[in-house]
């Protein structure tokens, strides 16, 4: 097993949002694929001590500087993940950036098949760990907070969770020739065919009717997804631009609206030519398939558009080498 401890400054850009948009926000971090219950934090087991007597309580009152509010993934008896899953930390408060290496060195990352990994501050509250390849599939990951650790911190519980890797699915959507090929476990599993982003809308000098282009990572999926036109001010349904679809089989992979999903009809476009507003399209027994494929932290590598997938954009993490990945690293 491996120990990596890393962090950086906040740094999240806006996202340009495309037209294959949710009716609700973007997925909390915390929501597994099928919505299960909200896991806290398992807190690691003390050594035990003798009792304090009240004269020494008065004089160590508990203090408590920092905890955590949140981790992603789940836990192993919750869902099983991908091999290209990120773990997200976010804390209960700001931590200070003249306070983020010793907070960074008590995280710890030890998987049953060793991997380089290392983590980076997005925001003052958050911190995402990534590793160097791809988790190897049929595994289990444990991180551990050892907040009691830190100085100052005398309040503070160390909290443990694990993970649980499952298959290795990796998706190809080559947008150029409309199909998707799905390999689980490196061996082929299905072609569906498919039809992306036609592009057409300018905004900000975003064409954001193209999908984007690189590696995205399965955030979460809805047996049946509202989309609505509502993510570019059109809210009158006399508007000849209004929509709003209930689509079935929808697997979330950015930020900005993206999602690989069954077609709302134009089948006939499906292995031919692109026609959504941003989305991946599917057949409906392939959409339904991949649906019930996916974990969270799956791999999709999209090709053969001019709009590139941003880093920050939903779990797109990968779109950083890893060697600039560690450039947010407060240990680095």
């Amino acid at each position: 097993m491996k120990r990596v401890t890393r962090m950086i400054p906040a740094l999240l850009a806006l996202v340009v949002a495309t037209a294959c948009a949710a009716e609700i926000a973007p997925i909390p971090q915390g929501q597994a694929m099928a919505a299960p219950q909200t896991q806290a934090a398992v807190p690691v087991a003390a050594t035990t001590t003798p009792a304090a007597t009240p004269a020494a309580a008065a004089k160590a009152p508990r203090k408590v500087k920092l905890e955590i509010a949140d981790i992603t993934p789940m836990g192993e008896k919750t869902e099983k993940v991908g091999v290209g899953f990120p773990i997200i930390v976010t804390f209960d408060r700001d931590v200070k950036t003249k306070d983020r290496a010793t907070v960074e060195a008590l995280l710890q990352v030890e998987s049953d098949k060793p991997n380089e990994g290392a983590w980076r501050w997005v925001s003052a509250r958050k911190v995402i760990y990534r590793t160097k390849a791809y988790w190897k599939p049929y595994q289990k990951v444990l991180f551990t907070a050892r907040l009691s650790e830190l100085p100052g911190n005398t309040g503070g519980k160390d909290v443990s969770r694990r993970f649980a890797v499952g298959a290795q699915n990796i998706s190809l959507v080559d947008t150029k020739k409309h199909v998707m090929k799905v390999y689980r476990n490196g061996k082929l599993a299905k072609k569906i065919p498919i039809s992306a982003g036609r592009g057409g809308l300018m905004r900000g000098g975003v064409d954001v009717y193209l999908t984007t282009s690189g590696t995205h990572l399965t955030m979460g999926k809805k047996s049946v997804e509202t989309m609505t036109s509502s993510w570019m001010g059109v809210t009158d349904p006399k508007d000849p631009r209004y929509y709003k679809e209930e689509i079935p089989w929808a697997v979330r992979i950015s930020d900005s609206g993206e999602y690989v999903h069954q077609s709302a009809g134009y089948y006939q476009y499906l292995g031919r030519s692109n026609q959504s507003h941003g989305c991946v399209r599917a057949t409906p027994a392939g959409a339904k398939w991949f649906y019930n494929l996916a974990q969270r932290g799956d791999v999709v590598k999209i090709t053969g558009t001019k709009r590139k997938l941003q880093w920050n954009n939903g779990w797109s993490y990968w779109q950083l080498s890893y060697s600039q990945w560690k450039k947010g690293s407060a240990l680095s």
